[in-house]
């Protein structure tokens, strides 16, 4: 991240204007961008490579004594010819954080002979171990590097050549290209294309200052001295390597090979049992009858009869029942250790939710509408997000991971993006602006929740005057332009978990952030890849609420139970008119109050 500053839309519409038929994604130590860019390719008849330019450790990814980070770990790069072989991208992409992590997610050698089957491997780039052992100038242990490669993945090893102007790539290819010709070996010519267009070299320059959090007018800082490293028509590329033609069009030969299918539509619940040999269907249609006594005594009226009866059926129509078990299960052990809990949002429209002790709301007395939460001319999995006490959500979530499995387990990652406010203060920074200046700068974007820069300048005089007369100004917007949502940060959802069948590195790819132990998904929209998510929300608002009924029970000896305290109390009502509503949950902020 910050360092790439390609759109995967535009990267896209770019090749295919400048006549190609393919394109390779290989971040850095992840596969964050892999789901969106084969969606994307294939929607505009792309052909998806899915890569991965690999930090390989020297030794162990287990070793963690180098001291430096140049030490910890070379390049690499690997790219899916199948769906195999992505499977095992995900399985080496997983492993790397989860059990190579030091400075950077890192591989090993152990693991690349473990999971190389339906995989294209390149030499890599000046940071590869090949490149630094050759302007090191050891022959015999290139020649050994190299043949240890080529023994392991045989046809589906290429030495990799690069040149974007930069002095070092020129010496790696020189070398690269003669130890290739020595042994026999092909060649390919790939470009390092860390954004669109030669004019987006400058904005490129200041992500790389964002990123470091550096000066750009500090000449010491880290910087990559070219402009080249763009998006190349195939007569560039042609033009940068003159003398290797072979190399440059053994790209397409590569593409050639690599014919990825995702199976993005199979879908991976996880199962939940019944007792005594049950089906799912028969087993929730026995909570939900015994949930409708509950709520209603034992003679329920006809009007919640058929409501229940309507929406069991569609839920066993659509394959959901096995769903509702499994959410119906983790609120009644909530409720069983007295942490406060309840459905929000659509799946309190239905009366299934309600009898099944997920939600506090019936949704007869209220007349919410079930095909709100569950559509039956659609096909989206249904969706229940559920509250709980923040301070206790983590026993839910434990509850969780050994009921089903802590492989299976896991909470869903997310990202930070640059949006326009902090894209206008990161880039000022970047180019030395004053911190009065650059808050002046700032607050002349409108608040305006996900504006864009561009509709900032409409929509403010004051910023368009300022752009117009300031070329300060002008160049920290037109800067902040080119990189705003772009992403800056990985972060951990505040509330998305995901549960699966089997183990999930199986089918996405997994991550530790820094110094955590929780495991993440790398994928944000992991419904699209056929894996079920839940929200479970820390809510602490439940936990003032828990608190308050523990107090009031302690020091009065009354006991609450708020589900029961009336929704018509005009005491309340004046309360709530009055604006007096800090701590209540979505009336506290101050456009609320």
């Amino acid at each position: 991240m910050l360092d790439g500053a390609n759109r995967i839309p535009d990267l896209l519409d770019k090749v295919k204007a400048l006549g190609m038929n393919s394109c390779a994604i290989t971040d850095h130590g992840n596969l964050y961008g892999a789901l969106e860019f084969y969606q994307t390719a294939k929607a505009k008849e792309v052909n998806p490579i899915l890569g991965y330019e690999a930090y390989i450790a020297p030794g162990h990814r287990g070793d963690r004594s180098a001291s430096r980070m140049k030490d910890a770990a070379y390049h690499l790069t690997l790219l899916a010819m199948n769906r195999t072989g992505f499977q095992n991208l995900t399985q080496l992409a997983s492993k790397a954080f989860l059990e190579g992590y030091y400075y950077k997610p890192r591989i090993d050698k152990e693991i690349l002979e473990q999971h190389n089957e339906g995989l294209i491997l390149l030499s890599g780039c000046a940071s590869s171990e090949l490149s630094r052992t050759l302007l090191a100038e050891d022959w015999d242990k290139a020649e050994n590097l190299v043949k240890w490669y080529s023994d392991l993945f045989g046809d589906r090893f290429y030495m990799e050549i690069q040149d974007g102007g930069v002095e070092i790539q020129q010496s790696c290819a020189a070398a690269t290209i003669e130890l290739a010709n020595r042994m026999g070996l092909p060649l390919v010519a790939t470009n390092d294309a860390h954004y669109l267009c030669q004019d987006d070299a400058e904005s490129h320059d200041v992500l790389l200052c964002v990123n470091t959090k550096s000066y750009r007018s500090d000449e010491n800082r880290m910087k990559i001295t070219t402009d080249q490293l763009f998006i190349r028509s195939p007569e560039q590329m042609y033009e940068a390597f003159p003398n290797s033609p072979d190399a440059v069009a053994r790209s397409q030969e590569i593409a050639n090979r690599v014919d990825i299918d995702l199976d993005l539509k199979t879908r991976h619940f996880p199962v939940f049992s019944p007792p005594e040999g049950k089906s799912d269907v028969q087993y929730l249609r026995e909570q939900a009858e015994a949930g409708l006594r509950w709520r209603y005594g034992e003679e329920p009226e006809q009007v919640y009869r058929d409501r229940l009866d309507f929406e069991l059926g569609v839920i066993e129509r659509m394959g959901y029942s096995s769903y509702f078990l499994i959410v119906w299960d983790f609120a009644r052990f909530a409720r069983s250790q007295k942490i406060p809990t309840t459905a929000r949002g659509s799946a309190c429209g239905a009366l299934v939710s309600y009898v099944l002790g997920i939600s506090d709301v019936c949704p007869i007395e209220y007349d919410l509408l079930f095909e709100r939460f569950l559509d039956p001319s659609r096909s989206e999995a249904p969706d229940i997000d559920m509250d709980f006490c923040r301070d206790r959500r983590e026993l839910v979530l434990q509850y969780v991971k050994d009921k089903y499995g802590h492989p299976n387990v896991a909470q869903i990652g997310t990202f930070g993006t640059l949006k326009a406010k902090q894209a206008v203060r990161d880039v000022a920074r970047a180019l030395s602006v004053p911190t009065k200046r650059t808050d002046e700068i700032a607050k002349m974007v409108p608040d305006t929740l996900n504006i864009k820069l561009q509709k900032a300048l409409e929509e403010s005089p004051e910023l368009q005057e300022a752009y117009n007369s300031d070329s300060q100004v002008k160049e920290v917007i037109d800067f902040g332009m080119a990189l705003e949502g772009l992403a800056k940060s990985a972060g951990t959802h505040a509330a998305g978990v995901v549960i699966a069948d089997r183990p999930l590195i199986e089918y996405v790819p997994l991550q530790k952030l820094s110094g955590k132990e929780d495991i993440l998904t790398q994928w944000t929209d992991v419904e699209k890849a056929g894996l079920l998510k839940m929200d479970f929300l820390g809510l602490r608002n439940l936990s003032i609420l828990d608190k308050a009924v523990i107090n009031v029970k302690k020091h009065r000896g009354v006991e609450i139970v708020p589900k029961d305290l009336p929704l018509d109390d005009q005491e309340t009502f004046a309360l709530l008119q009055r604006g007096e509503t800090k701590g209540i949950f979505q009336l506290e902020s101050g456009g609320m109050r």
